[in-house]
């Protein structure tokens, strides 16, 4: 089981929840330096950090629904850095994701923006670094900005909280919840059941689990004996379960992603039926394989 656990771990966790690299924490190095100069008013710092070629850019939505674009000037940005006051900017970052292939890298770092002591926007920061003979450079920031959903983008996560979240998930499931139960899925989330064949998209196990939906229960598993898990960025969760099931007890393990909206959703949940190790050989005949004594 912890093999398990360890390659899925492995295929579905962002680098910086393992220990960095030397171009990672490089890279990493550039980002923060960004946000100490801004803080300190420092502009040589800050223009330390940016290519030639550098680019701002913020993309949202405006109050009609629609997606907005726009270009941002870097030396409209650093004058306003030196006119404020050492202190009163302050970006505070919840987590940094790298990505690298050899001279380039991309960086996504969820944030919130204060003036003053008063937070002003949350949203998410996306790098584009490039590495030169002095280093790596900042090519490119793009950045989202809005008011809601802060507050769950700051708070740190607890185990409780990450525990209500699975058993209201379990819960859903058992009282024909099926809005809930989806909605705690991530929309790109992986469902894979008891059968090889069962491997499902959200959309499509929502699709083959609509019969049981429209019972009073589609299913109830009541899990117990829980071991959940943390990334260092504060990102990702993954936990491993025993379930009492109508097919006995199971296990399943699961990995919970944090969204730009600072929200939890299940990304991968697993799961399979237990089959004690005295009972392997009966377990092999009832395949038609040949025991093994």
């Amino acid at each position: 089981m912890l093999l398990r656990i360890s390659l899925l771990f492995c295929l579905v966790m962002p680098l910086g929840a393992f220990a960095q690299s030397t171009a990672e924490a490089e890279a990493t190095a550039v980002i923060q330096q960004l946000f100490d100069g801004m803080r300190r008013g420092d502009t040589a710092a800050l223009s330390a950090v940016f290519h030639p070629e550098m680019r701002l850019n913020s993309t949202g939505v405006d109050p009609d629904g629609q997606p907005t674009f726009q270009t941002g000037s870097l030396a409209a940005w650093l004058e306003t850095v030196a006119r404020v006051p050492a202190g009163q900017l302050d970006e505070r970052l919840y987590g940094t994701t790298i990505r690298l292939d050899g001279p380039l890298a991309t960086a996504w770092t969820p944030y919130s923006f204060y003036f003053d002591g008063q937070r002003s926007h949350c949203g998410v920061n996306a790098f584009q670094l490039v590495e030169t003979t002095d280093g790596w450079r900042i090519l490119q920031i793009t950045d989202t900005r809005r008011t809601s959903g802060c507050d769950e983008l700051e708070a740190g996560p607890t185990t409780a909280e990450l525990d209500s979240l699975i058993d209201r998930w379990h819960r859903a499931a058992a009282t024909a919840d099926e809005d809930t139960f989806f909605g705690l899925l991530a929309p790109d989330g992986v469902y894979i059941g008891t059968d090889a064949g069962e491997h499902w998209s959200a959309d499509s196990m929502a699709v083959w689990a609509q019969p049981y939906f429209e019972r009073e229960t589609a299913w109830a598993f009541t899990p117990y004996d829980r071991h959940l898990f943390l990334s260092d960025d504060g990102q990702y969760a993954w936990w491993d379960e025993l379930l009492e099931t109508w097919m006995g007890p199971c296990r399943g393990s699961g990995v919970l992603r944090r969204n730009a909206a600072g929200e939890w959703r299940i990304a991968h949940y697993h799961l399979s039926v237990t089959v004690p190790n005295e009972r392997i050989n009966d377990f092999l005949r009832t395949l038609g394989l040949p025991a093994r004594e």
